[in-house]
């Protein structure tokens, strides 16, 4: 029996299950209906994930994933009969049915920070505000606020491309509340400072990391090997877990990105690309109504991308039911049934299947040992298929992590490592923004010498005091005997401008000059 077998557009999941004889297949035509793999911790979850994304692979599909344990890099090695665990899954192996051909899978190796795979880089203004409020816990005062930072840079063509811009713009909205408030509604400096400080502790999270150039490209992610063998994209989230939200929403953010930028293709005979997203439930902890309902969205519309995104976590429960309704393929390990709430979501886990009548649900989600799944695939016309208790197939790659000089030596060989290896700082809000102020300090600098030669003709000096008794020297002004009120007045000023705009709330000169910092577009 082969793992794939593309001419009948399956892949090999499992089978010889208890009360289960015959082969477990996908089919997929079907998952990009997209799937649920749920139970408690420690029932094989893992596994499953990295079974199914190597018959991803081998059919051609390219894979995203996050490996919050570090243990699904093992996809980038073969598996060994040497190791601890080779005669049980070698057993498995063959009560399946199912041959254990021990290889490696084309893996690249991704990580915001930058320190277990190559970056993984977006920008604010492909993140959105919406998004980048969730990231920031902002409330609906603040986000609309941030709305307006993102509106206004649109308009004017800065662009927002790492955090130092999101603040760079922030702070000229605050310097120009009153102005802004008039065209876009009310903004306060007390909600652009709570931003401010949201960004500062994103900083030192090192979200900051995830914003700057170049860009992840989806092309790199969605591709294949020289045989046509899907890449694996295994993104290290063993850091990133330490901040869920972060987390959550780099994630949300690349589903997004696959379902605005993808083609639509209805219903191919295999999917476009595999997404797997581990600790599901974080997407939805604490998250505003807009944002559900724009997951619930993109869950709905995405298989017509030719997507097959799967929802991994311990409980359905933890999903809202419109998502749940959209996961027409599920993987079910074991859950533990302690209290009485569990026992309800037991049940309602169960009333998910349609029901085998050879065995009783409820009784098989408790009872299937670590390995073993109930199982429900979608049949060719879309039907839920009968619940089975089903043994996972044993993966051919390695199980658990690897060593720091295997994981070094892919990305040595990775093309993407020149791509993406270095950060570009392009022209962007930050720095546009402190050109114009610059000009309008400069514009009225001149302003003002001019200003002063009106009142004081060229060739007046200081010792000429009697054509203006009331003439005093600016505070910190110096003047030589004999230098004409032009030159004195035009010393003294730029040495006031430049302490002015060196300091960042010392803007005082060009606060409030709305078409002033946007001239020269």
């Amino acid at each position: 029996m082969t793992i794939t077998d593309l001419e009948a557009g399956t892949i090999l999941v499992g089978g010889a299950g208890e009360g289960h004889a015959t082969p477990e297949t996908l089919l997929l035509r079907q998952a990009n209906r997209h799937g649920l793999i749920a139970g408690a911790t420690g029932t094989g979850k893992t596994v499953t994930v990295q079974t199914l994304a190597e018959a991803f692979s081998l059919a051609g599909v390219p894979v995203i994933l996050a490996d919050v344990k570090g243990d699904l890099a093992g996809l980038s090695q073969p598996g060994s009969a040497t190791a601890p665990t080779h005669e049980g899954l070698a057993a498995r192996a063959a009560q399946i049915g199912a041959p254990l051909d021990y290889r490696a899978f084309p893996t690249t190796f991704w990580d915001i920070f930058g320190e277990r795979g190559h970056p993984v880089r977006t920008t604010p203004a492909e993140m959105g505000p919406l998004l980048l409020s969730r990231l920031l816990g902002l409330n609906d005062t603040q986000e609309g606020v941030l709305n307006i930072a993102f509106r206004v840079a649109d308009e004017e063509g800065l662009a927002l491309l790492d955090l130092k811009d999101v603040q760079a713009m922030l702070l000229w909205v605050g310097q120009n509340a009153r102005e802004l408030s008039l065209r876009y509604g009310n903004v306060t400096t007390a909600s652009v400072g709570a931003i401010q400080r949201r960004l500062l502790v994103l900083e030192t999270e090192g979200g900051d990391r995830l914003f700057g150039e170049p860009a992840l490209a989806l092309s790199d992610l969605i591709r294949t090997d020289a045989s046509g063998l899907g890449m694996v994209n295994v993104i290290a989230a063993e850091r990133l877990m330490a901040a869920p939200c972060l987390y959550a929403t780099f994630l949300l953010w690349l589903m997004s990105e696959l379902f605005e930028q993808l083609p639509e293709v209805g219903d191919p005979d295999r999917p476009v690309a595999a997404f797997f997203f581990d600790e599901a439930h974080l997407l939805f902890d604490d998250a505003p109504p807009a944002l559900v309902e724009k997951i619930e969205q993109v869950a709905r519309l995405i298989r017509s991308k030719g997507v097959s995104v799967w929802f991994c976590t311990q409980n359905p429960a933890d999903l809202p039911d419109r998502v749940l309704g959209q996961l027409g393929n599920r993987v079910q390990h074991a859950l533990r049934a302690f209290t009485a709430k569990d026992q309800r979501a037991l049940r309602e886990a169960a009333q998910n299947y349609r029901a085998n009548p050879d065995f009783d649900l409820v009784e098989a989600i408790t009872q299937v040992g670590t390995g073993e799944a109930v199982t429900s695939f979608l049949e060719r016309k879309g039907i839920p298929g009968m619940a089975q208790r089903t043994l996972v197939r044993p993966p051919l790659s390695r199980l658990g992590t690897i060593t720091e000089a295997e994981r070094a030596a892919i990305m040595a060989a990775s093309p993407m490592g020149l791509k993406y290896g270095r950060t570009v700082d392009g022209e962007s809000a930050h720095e546009l923004l402190a050109m114009r102020a610059a000009a309008a300090a400069e514009e009225a600098a001149r302003a003002k010498a001019a200003d002063a030669l009106l009142r004081f003709p060229e060739g007046t000096t200081v010792a000429s005091r009697r054509y203006d008794p009331k003439l005093t020297i600016p505070a910190g002004g110096t003047a030589r005997r004999g230098d004409s009120l032009e030159e004195m007045f035009g010393k003294t000023l730029t040495r006031a401008v430049v302490r002015s705009v060196a300091t960042r709330t010392g803007n005082a000169i060009v606060r409030g000059m709305f078409g002033t910092l946007f001239r020269g577009r």
